[in-house]
């Protein structure tokens, strides 16, 4: 699957750029790599991509924590409102916080109602503290649902032992639970980063035209300059510098994994005691709330703005015949395409990922290392080189998809595929191989040991 719709048309695109006679020609890739304007591009992204990955870990690990160790009211639909903004399309997003953070923000509006007109205005709109914000915004969800989904299952009687025997709160997280929450973190801040590496339309449309990633840079030189070398020398350098960190976070996911026995999220999670405990869950709850919703209120707020005041007018125009609101499919049939669109791509992600978790997981050695690294690698891959790969490759019989429908969801599921194989590989490598054991002294067969040991974990 990754050999037919990523590594080929990636092959043929780079192919048409490094060698557009027939030959090769590296001499073109060499100096693009050392010109002045590449170097601080490649600087830029990584800072960018670096800072957002430590504030989006910063502000995600508490939060994972309280969805993961403490019950408390709408818990259900505050966890599942927490993956709206990574399905937000960008640009609406990007509208959300330039409203949010531009000259007309409503925090401005109520900063000089409540202080008058000496309130600083908050001006982010064209900033990189913009792009980090919205960088944030969109990932606070992978750190919940990754990592809060192990955190979630983690044994709490090793932690309440080392209580017992006198280490401190910070001790026992440090010494406890980290240890076995580091390859979730891991798997999680790859992520991370990689969508922050690769960010494209959050700096498009929030940063200045001096806040240049390498994702815009060859969008830049392939769509607008048409300089197709020089975009394939970039991507070369994105996608070698991508694989290598790849490379080491599968090694030290690796080396970190401890096998551990886990137990069901309703049997570690509790209501949060009085006290310091339950006032900083009700912080972190209240700074996730602000993170994460108010920029969702903002998006609600111009919903309901019309010239003749809030109303329903624009929800009610999606059901009206107005050739002007919209487009060759009425908005209902575009839902239901999406969701059928969606169910594709989870039956072939779901499906190769968890083989692909499984392969990874229970090996070691380069071989379950540079797996692990090829499946990620999609996602650290500039999407107008892959999108570009797919029409100069799948063009002709037996694969000519590029006017198939077939098409989208397999390009959905080349991206989806990281997140089956991060999400389970490090459940995989927490099972107890004694378990198999146990099973296989008792009678069973692999498959049987697999099917009533493994899959239910």
């Amino acid at each position: 699957f990754l050999g037919l719709f990523f590594l080929w048309p990636v092959a043929n695109i780079l192919a048409l750029g490094l060698a557009p006679g027939g030959e090769l020609e590296l001499g073109h890739v060499l100096h693009t790599w050392t010109e002045p304007f590449v170097l601080d591009i490649v600087l830029f992204t990584l800072t960018l991509a670096g800072v957002s990955t430590l504030l989006t870990m910063l502000l995600g690990l508490p939060a994972a924590w309280v969805f993961a160790r403490f019950e408390f009211p709408f818990k259900r639909a505050a966890r599942a409102l927490t993956v709206v903004p990574f399905v937000l399309p960008t640009v609406v997003v990007g509208s959300a916080f330039l409203a949010l953070l531009g000259p007309r923000s409503p925090l401005n509006a109520l900063g000089t109602a409540l202080f008058g007109e000496a309130f600083p205005q908050v001006r982010l709109d064209g900033s990189v503290e913009a792009i980090v914000i919205a960088h944030v915004f969109y990932n606070l969800a992978v750190i919940i649902r990754l990592v809060g989904g192990m955190w979630a299952h983690i044994d709490p009687r090793a932690e309440e032992a080392a209580r017992l025997l006198g280490a401190s709160a910070w001790r026992t997280f440090r010494e406890v639970t980290w240890p076995l929450l580091r390859p979730a973190v891991i798997s999680a801040a790859s992520i991370v980063f990689l969508f922050t590496v690769t960010s494209f339309g959050v700096v498009l449309l929030l940063g200045s035209p001096r806040d240049t990633t390498l994702e815009v840079e060859i969008y830049r030189q392939t769509a607008i300059l048409l300089d197709l070398p020089t975009a394939a020398a970039l991507t070369l350098l994105q996608m070698g510098g991508v694989f290598i960190l790849l490379l080491g976070s599968a090694r030290a996911q690796e080396g970190l994994a401890v096998q551990q026995r886990l137990r069901g999220a309703s049997e570690t999670s509790r209501r949060p005691r009085r006290g310091r405990e339950r006032t900083l869950v009700m912080i972190i709850l209240a700074v996730t709330v602000v993170l994460m919703f108010v920029p969702l209120a903002v998006l609600v707020e111009r919903s309901l703005a019309g010239p003749e005041g809030y109303g329903l007018a624009a929800y009610a125009s999606l059901l009206e015949a107005d050739p002007r609101t919209r487009l060759t499919a009425t908005p209902w049939a575009s839902v239901v395409d999406s969701l059928a669109f969606a169910a594709a791509a989870t039956l072939i992600a779901g499906t190769l990922g968890l083989m692909a978790a499984l392969a990874v997981g229970y090996r070691r050695g380069w071989l379950a290392r540079g797996l692990d690294a090829l499946i990620m690698l999609p996602l650290g891959t500039s999407a107008v080189i892959v999108g570009f790969g797919f029409l100069v490759s799948l063009d002709t019989p037996p694969l000519d998809l590029r006017t198939s429908i077939l098409l989208i969801p397999i390009a959905h599921a080349l991206i989806a595929l990281p997140f089956v194989v991060r999400s389970v590989v490090p459940v995989v490598r927490s099972i107890d191989d004694r378990l198999r054991e146990a099973a296989a002294v008792l009678g069973a067969s692999p498959g049987r040991a697999w099917r009533e040991v493994d899959a239910p974990i």
